[in-house]
């Protein structure tokens, strides 16, 4: 064989090589491609399915819509990124218990980028050491049960000023019916509690709407940045689109980002100077004042510096617990005002465990079995997330018989989840029973996959204990103290605002009467709390 006869033979046999992995790359693609979690119809180019998730439902009611058609797990095109959606316990369970490491990072969004100090909030912050680092700063030295418990009195305190407000209220209009948005007062009461044990910090009824305050600019802002971390931002699904800032959303973000800057940054300041001067040392420590002294001065972490740490810390767990709370508490006392019998239920509980000559404590909470059922019921119906943060696979998977790829994003339905006719019954109405009876087994740790208000796993919620610590003893102080009913004995209307949080369209209110003796209310407040 000639030289040249030998190069074809080589040529022909590379070439076959080439063609025959090219068939098997090709044949694999397509095997993956029959493999791949099913999706709906109806993707259009380039946006795929995003033209389905406009509209003025809350997200998750969308998605719901769309299970109910294509199954509790399915997936979506949304520009450049696929979604996995998913909604029934089974598969809730093998996405976020099995395959939870694999789950465990989070999706790069505007809102991680330009609101969360380029994703140092840890809440969006990529799966790793800096991430582990803060949830274990805010687990065992911000939110532990021993934290938690040094702070009591700041909780005490600010709803003895709420209750003291509800009654004052009742007694400028002693000749008429007290009429309060009731909604109001919740927001303000939960953003106070939160901000005095993180800055030691709070808006009074005085400073109250001025906007000039520091307190009231950074609650105006920490709610403009609550509607836009659950706005659709356009560059999310087609990332080479964020120079057009389509609506505006990223100009926002950034302007709301300085704001928060700001105004905890001239918090964190004063923290720094008492710190330095010794000022105050005899008082009780806020929990700025305990991140600085876990945080060495010129640690670096992940490329953050500690005051970036600091600042990040103050501002997602103001986003993330004042605002949840008062809404939780919102749909609470609505589902009790519109089935006014398990109403007057949970104030025959209180008056029985409690009494009426004395205000109820949280050590009394364990004893009030209907009342706690109140609070899962709420929260099975009106979850603070009705959808879970979006999570990305790290690698590679296998998800009930289906092939996920790395980089694959992923949402469980906590909202459609909690109401699957197959677990319960009468899904959709307010039952508090059931959870002294049939599902009286299950709590709020997201080992019960069914219900998972606060999400499970690593990515689940660091403030469970505080949260229900607060959402209790508010919710049985006012029904102990109070007589509620709606304004012209119409129903309370339960709408839905749109985007991914469950927030009310429209303010509660309500027609409000003392129930206790006079002494009660005139002592609150006089209790020997200890202050900052």
């Amino acid at each position: 064989m000639d030289f040249s006869s030998h190069i074809k033979t080589v040529i022909w046999a590379l070439a076959f090589i080439f063609l025959f992995s090219l068939w098997r790359t090709m044949n694999r693609k397509s095997e993956r491609e029959k493999n791949r979690v099913p999706e709906p119809a109806g993707a259009w180019p380039l946006i795929g399915h995003l033209h389905l998730l406009g509209g003025k439902e809350p997200a998750c009611k969308i998605l719901g819509a769309i299970a109910d058609k294509a199954g509790p797990f399915y997936s979506l095109r949304l520009g450049m990124n696929r979604i996995l959606v998913v909604s029934g316990w089974e598969m809730v369970k093998e996405c976020l218990a099995k395959n939870d490491i694999v789950f465990a990072t989070r999706a790069s969004i505007a809102a991680g980028k330009h609101l969360g100090y380029n994703n140092a909030i840890f809440a969006l912050a990529p799966y790793g050491e800096y991430w582990r680092d803060m949830r274990k700063l805010a687990t065992l030295q911000l939110l532990s049960s021993h934290r938690l418990e040094i702070l009591k009195h700041v909780r005490l305190s600010e709803v003895d000023m709420f209750l003291k407000d509800l009654y004052n209220i009742c007694a400028e209009n002693a000749n008429n019916l007290a009429k309060v948005t009731i909604s109001k007062l919740l927001e303000r009461v939960t953003f106070n509690i939160n901000l005095k044990m993180l800055a030691g910090k709070r808006f009074s009824s005085s400073t109250y709407g001025e906007e000039n305050s520091e307190p009231w600019r950074y609650k105006k802002a920490i709610e403009e940045a609550l509607y836009l971390s659950g706005i659709f931002v356009m560059s999310d699904a087609i990332p080479w689109l964020e120079w057009l800032d389509h609506q505006g959303h990223i100009s926002a973000m950034k302007r709301t980002a300085k704001e928060i800057d700001a105004v905890v940054g001239t918090w964190l300041e004063e923290h720094l100077r008492k710190k330095s001067s010794k000022e105050d040392s005899i008082g009780e420590s806020d929990l700025m004042d305990v991140m600085l002294e876990n945080l060495a001065e010129d640690s670096v972490m992940s490329g953050h510096s500690r005051d970036t740490v600091v600042k990040a810390m103050v501002m997602i767990l103001t986003l993330t617990g004042a605002g949840s709370t008062a809404v939780t508490l919102t749909w609470a006392l609505s589902l009790l005002l519109n089935n006014p019998s398990v109403l007057k239920s949970a104030q025959e509980e209180l008056d029985i465990h409690v009494g009426k000559d004395k205000w109820v404590q949280e050590s009394n909470i364990q004893k009030l079995n209907y009342l706690q059922a109140i609070v899962k019921e709420t929260l099975r119906l009106y979850p603070p997330g009705p959808l879970t943060g979006i999570r990305e696979a790290m690698e590679d998977c296998d998800l009930g018989g289906y092939h996920v790829s790395q980089g694959t994003r992923l949402v469980a339905n906590i909202w459609k989840l909690q109401r699957d006719p197959r677990i319960w019954e009468n899904p959709s109405e307010f039952q508090p029973e059931r959870f002294l009876t049939t599902h009286a087994h299950v709590d709020f740790r997201g080992q019960n996959f069914e219900y998972i208000p606060f999400s499970s796993g690593r990515r689940s919620c660091p403030a469970i204990t505080f949260g229900l610590k607060v959402v209790h003893l508010i919710l049985a102080r006012v029904l102990q103290g109070f007589d509620l009913r709606t304004v012209k004995g119409l129903p309370v209307c339960m709408k839905e605002g749109p985007g991914i949080s469950l927030s009310k369209v429209n303010p509660l209110e309500v027609i409000v009467k003392p129930r206790l003796d006079l002494e009660l209310y005139q002592c609150l407040g006089r209790s020997n709390y200890m202050s900052f």
